[in-house]
């Protein structure tokens, strides 16, 4: 009888302990990751590729070019100098192991994997034995780099960039352990971890991070680890913004409190990724007052300092955010890694909100103003990616007018390593008993939804040059579930979410959507076409999203778009280049009565839709009339340096 009351003791003890467990907190919609997803098409799967045989072993090549491996074997040996140019440059190794790591996880490289190891070695042999790995500062410790200072972290708000390195670090051994298993590189992370735990802090350094990232670095560390000591440390980081609230410190975004903050501003960079982490955070711990921020924040982005491509950061001047409304287009620096870091910050956003609209900005974004920064050979690179070149302003960094193949700060074409790796992650997403569909590209995967369900869906499209998509659904077993079907922003007449640019001339034509060839009736809900309904294998979902070509104007307070006119077809942002169009681009003008045509190229610019029509040119007190032809933006500067102009003067 004792026996029997102690079990029952226990059970009611165990269901204590049960309940007195706070329910886990995180995003409320999961992404499908990227090596769950096999895309099969003519758009991205050549970008894939082509970053995984070429851009990533000509970045590891540069890498050994220019010094940056033999900084960590000097650093191992504490002799020599450092021999690059910025303390940062350790991070270049870092993200293109992560573009590696993503691309060895789908496609099993074992000369790859070997040179990765051999890398990681060379790396941990460069790292302090408290866990301290900074190649500026270890090399030479009495004369470190000249922005690093004379001690660890004392100009970490400044220049030293000490947890830029570390947060980049964190990334790549995360990416490294998922894809590959082995810990190696993440044991580096981890030590490095460690010693920033121990140093930061409650009673110990506050410093707030000067360039963001090390926040997302340590989220993900949390998520491998569990250990929340991971997540409570980037909680830190972001609560130690804004102690003096000294505005001159909005460069870096600690100018004030993150949450008393409600405008994009200061490093573009540094912004995406701060609101990244900030996401993380709040999705991991149910900070509302990190939400209402970073909604302010974006509503102020996408409503006043969006460019029409998706980039982010108008000035060369600190690489930052301008002005409320302050776009420029020949001088506008958009930076590549900025928008990469929008792709982020949106994709967060969405899983946070389960909002289409997040998606319509990642969208532009990423068919626009992130893949423009890589040319089609994969291995030369824009910096910054303006919306006008007129063969005087030297746009490109170097003082270059085409594309390089590196930079003396290449963040850029390291990032794209690991970002078009990973594209396939913002395909699909799932949650609880919905399954979304984001991004249309032809594609498959296998979705579990509420844990215990396998749905196999795929794409068939020739997106994001047709508006066609033929999607199939089969569930393991005849089930009740959602299919949520984003309906582009741009398909309902709105370009961005916001009055910031409007299509001049509204259409009615709707997206269409039939289940194995009979109309269905669907909800709208937060821009998705909302279909509940029990599925069997072999469902077919014809998804039809017009197409057509339209021409967009800015909000009036947009002085550099005045009187000009954008092309868009789908998710493509149009522009004129003078290879197309001759020595007078410049000149151009665009009536509103010329009749565009569009047509696929297949061996133009490997394969695009391209736009024509007639333009008009003063020639004296004459007008001349003369055909165009628009090209997508992305692919603009890969013939050679030329003019080019995305926004046309209007007639």
């Amino acid at each position: 009888m004792k026996l029997q009351n102690l079990f029952i003791i226990a059970i009611f003890i165990s269901l204590a302990a049960c309940k007195s467990q706070p329910e886990k907190v995180d995003y409320k919609i999961t992404g499908v990751p990227f090596n769950e997803v096999k895309i099969n098409d003519n758009f991205w799967l050549p970008k894939i590729e082509t970053n995984r045989t070429v851009t990533i072993p000509a970045s590891f090549a540069k890498c050994e070019e220019t010094g940056r491996v033999e900084n960590f074997v000097k650093a191992a040996k504490k002799e020599g100098a450092f021999g690059t140019t910025f303390p940062f440059d350790d991070t270049d190794i870092y993200k293109i192991i992560e573009g590696a790591s993503y691309s060895m996880s789908v496609h099993p490289d074992p000369k790859l994997d070997h040179y990765v190891d051999s890398l990681i070695t060379i790396v941990a042999a460069a790292q302090e034995p408290d866990g301290y790995l900074y190649t500026a500062r270890t090399i030479d410790p009495q004369h470190p780099h000249k922005w690093s200072g004379s001690e660890r972290w004392v100009q970490e708000s400044v220049l030293s960039h000490e947890l830029y390195n570390s947060g980049h670090l964190f990334e790549a051994a995360s990416a490294h352990y998922q894809a590959t298993g082995k810990r190696n590189f993440l044991n580096i992370a981890l030590k490095n971890a460690d010693l920033l735990d121990q140093v930061f802090g409650p009673g110990k350094r506050n410093d707030a991070p000067g360039h963001e990232i090390v926040e997302m670095g340590l989220v993900k560390l949390y998520r491998i680890t569990g250990e929340k000591k991971y997540l409570n440390l980037a909680k830190f980081f972001i609560d130690s913004r804004g102690k003096e609230n000294d505005p001159k410190k909005a460069y870096s975004q600690d100018h004030k409190p993150l949450i008393q903050q409600d405008e994009a501003v200061g490093h573009a960079v540094r912004a995406g990724y701060l609101y990244s982490g900030v996401a993380d955070v709040a999705a991991l711990t149910g900070d509302s007052a990190y939400l209402a921020a970073i909604d302010k924040i974006w509503d102020n982005a996408v409503s006043k300092k969006l460019y029409i491509t998706g980039g982010i950061g108008a000035r060369h001047e600190g690489e930052a955010f301008g002005d409320n409304y302050e776009l420029p287009n020949l001088t506008a620096y958009n930076e590549t890694c900025a928008a990469i870091a929008n792709v982020y910050w949106n994709y967060r956003m969405f899983l946070l909100h389960g909002d289409a609209k997040y998606i319509d900005v990642l969208e532009r974004s990423l068919y626009n103003g992130v893949i423009s920064g890589v040319g089609l050979d994969g291995k030369t690179f824009f910096y910054p990616n303006p919306l006008e070149c007129d063969m005087h302003y030297h746009f490109n960094s170097g003082e270059a007018l085409d594309r390089q193949p590196w930079f003396d700060c290449s963040c850029c074409p390291t990032n794209m390593c690991r970002f078009i790796a990973s594209v396939p992650g913002y395909i699909y997403a799932q949650s609880n008993n919905a399954l979304y569909v984001n991004l249309f590209a032809q594609s498959s995967s296998t979705v579990q939804l509420n844990k215990k369900l396998p749905v196999a869906i795929s794409q068939e499209t020739k997106y994001p040059w047709d508006g066609q998509v033929k999607i199939s659904v089969s569930p393991e077993k005849a089930s009740q579930f959602t299919l949520c079907l984003r309906i582009p922003g741009w398909a309902e007449n709105q370009v961005v979410p916001s009055d910031l640019y409007s299509f001049v001339s509204p259409e009615t034509g709707l997206v269409s959507v039939t289940v194995n060839g009979e109309p269905v009736q669907y909800k709208t809900e937060k821009g998705y076409a909302v279909i509940d309904r029990e599925w069997k294998q072999g469902d077919v979902v014809s998804y039809n999203i017009p197409m057509s070509i339209r021409r967009v104007e800015a909000n009036a307070q947009v002085a550099d778009d005045a009187g000009k006119v954008a092309i868009e077809r789908g998710p493509i942002v149009y522009c004129l280049e003078g290879a197309d169009n001759g020595a007078d681009l410049m000149t151009l003008s665009l009536p509103d009565s010329s009749k565009l045509t569009e047509s696929y190229n297949s061996g133009e610019l490997s394969g695009v839709v391209t736009i024509s029509g007639d333009a008009e040119i003063a020639k004296g007190k004459k007008t001349e009339v003369r055909k165009f032809t628009a090209i997508p933006y992305f692919v603009w500067n890969n013939r050679g340096a030329d003019e080019m102009k995305v926004w046309i003067p209007r007639k």
